[in-house]
């Protein structure tokens, strides 16, 4: 399959080749002249826009940008040729980005700059784990691979302050005339987030519980082991599988009454059964169900509507006060 997938890669930039060589060059075009930085999910394609406030030079495309998550995308031949064709291109390196790797082999803009957030986190970044009591991943069958890293990396925000210097460092590589402005919008930016991650860390030493519990998958591994937080899962973050057993369903019930907890997790999306099911397996009855939002579903018209990665994780800090109470 991934043979297959490097051979239609091709095809779709050969034939890109000769539709720009028979195209005439547009002139006065609004984006002549301008950087092209291709990102593959929200909060990157925010760190970018945030990085490059107030120049007028870098024009910021979002691949996945119509709520599909990272673990399901596809690229589309569009898609492809962006990314050949851009001068930056930042992406998450996990698994599910397999296909970017073929892509930039056939890549026309040989010079572009690619940043991997899992290679600028390096020996941070963490393998995914399984949890007393999470449901097990069905085995595939084929040859032994290497440990398979959690790739929700940007749901830190001590690892968004180290990807945003990396990336201003390198955008202002590209673009050394606005080199003082991202430099300056790097610090200020950097601000905000040290101080977000002030205040996650002030609300967990307050709380009187350190424990989360998700009736869903786990994607904020990273965050719950950055304040020393604990938690229960039906599946791990990048986990595939969408039905929890009775055995998954009846121990974390059962450990959300050993531990009093008044709160069941989940995150966003409109399917929460699992986490209904476990409730109405507790002998209360009477938890609430909270959202964290892992931003793996932000779409164009969210970004439109004013949606930041700053926003975003400050309604989770919220929510992480009222689960930890």
């Amino acid at each position: 399959m991934k043979k297959l997938f490097a051979i239609l890669i091709s095809v779709v930039l050969l034939l890109s080749v000769f539709t720009a060589c028979s195209s005439k060059p547009e002139t006065g075009s609004e984006n002549e002249g301008k950087i092209s930085v291709v990102t593959t999910i929200f909060p990157i394609y925010d760190w970018v826009r945030e990085l490059t406030a107030n120049t007028d030079n870098v024009e910021i495309t979002m691949l996945l940008d119509n709520g599909v998550d990272l673990h399901n995308y596809q690229p589309t031949a569009d898609d492809i040729i962006k990314v050949s064709d851009c001068d930056m291109f930042i992406y998450v390196g996990g698994e599910s980005d397999d296909w970017v790797e073929d892509a930039l082999e056939n890549a026309q803009n040989k010079s572009m700059i690619v940043i991997n957030l899992l290679e600028v986190l390096g020996d941070k970044a963490k393998e995914e784990e399984m949890v007393e009591g999470m449901e097990a991943e069905e085995e595939e069958n084929g040859e032994e691979e290497g440990p398979e890293y959690d790739e929700h990396v940007w749901l830190s925000v001590k690892n968004a302050q180290l990807f945003c210097n990396d990336i201003a460092e390198k955008l202002a590589q590209i673009s050394p005339e606005k080199k003082d402005i991202i430099l300056d919008n790097a610090q200020k930016y950097g601000a905000d987030l040290a101080s977000l991650d002030a205040a996650y860390a002030d609300a967990v030493n307050a709380a009187s519980v350190k424990t989360l519990l998700f009736g869903d998958r786990f994607p904020f591994r990273y965050l719950t082991d950055d304040y020393g937080l604990g938690y229960y899962a039906a599946f791990s973050g990048c986990s595939a599988e969408t039905e929890a057993s009775f055995e998954t369903i009846s121990f974390l019930a059962q450990k959300t009454d050993e531990l009093q907890l008044k709160y069941v997790m989940t995150i966003e999306g409109t399917d929460h059964r699992i986490a209904e099911t476990i409730v109405q397996n507790t002998a209360s009855k009477q938890q609430e169900i909270l959202v964290l939002n892992s931003m793996q579903g932000t779409t164009a018209s969210d970004v439109a509507n004013g949606t930041t990665y700053l926003s975003v994780m400050q309604q989770n800090l919220e929510v992480l006060k009222t689960a930890l109470s």
